[in-house]
């Protein structure tokens, strides 16, 4: 579906190509030196070795606190889902970045879709996923609004820096999101899986109790 839609926006729809790029070009007149520092900063957290950074704490600590090796490998699944399906569409696709001028040095991958967003979406969506099985209500209100917040600050902060356009950045969110839920998803199958073999496994058992 989505090297489907680069192949729409790159032919028949050269029109919205046409139209992103003339509102690319808008940001790149309005930047600020304050908006420059601060995009900056948010744009770092869609950066491929942060986001395996954090993937691979957050596993670890996982590991560490539960011993459940699945709910461990659940943020890894959803990063490595989206960085798949990202450069496929990326080395298939080819879409030229936008005019406007870059404030960043871009990776060697096409504009289409935004990787930065497509994994900071992944990753900190699934977080607040998992982030639901928190005890303490404000701590998973907390850990919930700020790992949704980040992927949107680091949408609005690719599009101000020049390196996507518009529909990069939506498809972006769009992979990033199904990927979460495709890796929650795989989460909720094992763990239903474990519980219907530890039922069955404990059966026996209460029949024989009550023989006895």
């Amino acid at each position: 579906m989505i090297i489907g839609l680069g192949f729409l926006i790159t032919g028949p729809l050269v029109e919205l190509d046409r139209r992103e790029d003339r509102w690319s070009a808008g940001l790149n007149r309005d930047r600020s030196e304050l908006w420059n520092g601060i995009s900056d900063v948010w744009s770092r957290f869609g950066n491929t070795e942060n986001v395996i950074g954090v993937c691979v704490l957050v596993a670890v600590i996982l590991l560490w606190r539960t011993k459940d090796l699945p709910l461990a490998l659940t943020p890894v699944l959803a990063i490595s889902l989206q960085a798949t399906i990202f450069v496929l569409a990326a080395w298939t696709v080819g879409r030229q970045r936008p005019p406007a001028i870059p404030m960043d040095a871009s990776p060697p991958t096409s504009s289409f879709p935004s990787g930065h967003v497509g994994a900071a979406t992944a990753l900190y969506v699934v977080l607040a996923l998992l982030a639901q099985r928190i005890e303490r209500a404000w701590l998973r209100w907390l850990v919930t609004v700020l790992c949704v917040l980040v992927p949107l600050l680091v949408a609005y902060a690719r599009l101000y820096r020049g390196a996507h356009h518009l529909s990069d950045v939506v498809v972006g969110l769009l992979n990033g999101l199904v990927c979460a839920l495709l890796a929650y998803g795989w989460l909720r199958h094992v763990e239903k899986r474990q519980s219907r073999s530890a039922g069955s496994a404990a059966s026996p058992l209460v029949s024989g109790d009550r023989t006895h």
